[in-house]
């Protein structure tokens, strides 16, 4: 069914989004460029760039898992747990679109890293998960105020019962 729906978003949305014809032709709007420094700062485990994109009222919520962290100090703590030992951690945009300062991107986190994290000790794991990352922005002070995850952790289960 999650499979489904970010399908339908792929194809849907672009139609009713100007933005994304946007992106899709090179011109990409100042939101989205900030998202996307947002994401290879997470992704390259840039935590002193990440620290200026949050304040004491930005919120990391991963919806699926039910994890919420609010103020920069405290996302940064779960954010260095979480990737620790990691050895390869990106997230693929497959489609990003924008209204205002919201920003959605739909793709895949790719993970590579030890297998302790994932149930599996003494492997290393390498899995592609979908997800649909949202981005609520304080373009004024270029800030994420809230960054939130809809991860398919179904396909993780499938993927790590495969390894």
């Amino acid at each position: 069914m999650r499979i489904l729906c970010l399908i339908l978003c792929l194809i849907f949305i672009p139609a009713l989004n100007p933005a994304a014809a946007q992106a899709n032709s090179g011109e990409m709007p100042q939101e989205q460029q900030l998202a996307v420094k947002y994401m290879n700062a997470l992704t390259e485990h840039d935590y002193k760039t990440l620290r200026k994109f949050y304040n004491r009222e930005s919120v990391f919520f991963d919806k699926t898992a039910n994890r919420k962290y609010t103020g920069g100090r405290f996302i940064i703590d779960f954010l260095e747990r979480a990737h620790e030992g990691v050895l390869e951690y990106d997230f693929n945009i497959e489609h990003m679109y924008n209204a205002g300062s919201l920003v959605v991107m739909i793709g895949n986190y790719h993970f590579k890293g030890p297998g302790e994290q994932f149930g599996k000790p003494g492997k290393i794991i390498d899995i592609a998960i979908p997800g649909v990352t949202s981005l609520k922005l304080d373009m004024l002070n270029h800030r994420v105020t809230e960054h939130v995850d809809l991860i398919d952790y179904q396909t993780m289960s499938d993927q790590l019962a495969m390894q």
